[in-house]
């Protein structure tokens, strides 16, 4: 048990004195580029979905007739 808690007592130092913070205003920069790429990259994989459905529904459709 006293290993575990030597572990995570340096582990908060480790952050707390060796770890560069970014500055609030980065921090909120990259947030809103993360965010923005994510809702791109949904809305991509969305129309790639759609676009596969039509193509198979299409496909499908070919062969019944």
């Amino acid at each position: 048990m006293t290993k575990v808690f030597n572990y995570i007592s340096e582990s908060f130092e480790e952050l707390k004195s060796n770890v560069t913070w970014p500055e609030w205003s980065e921090v909120q920069r990259y947030t809103i580029i993360v965010a923005l790429f994510s809702i791109i990259f949904a809305l991509a994989t969305w129309g790639v979905d759609e676009l596969f459905t039509k193509a198979i529904s299409g496909f499908f459709n070919l062969l019944k007739s």
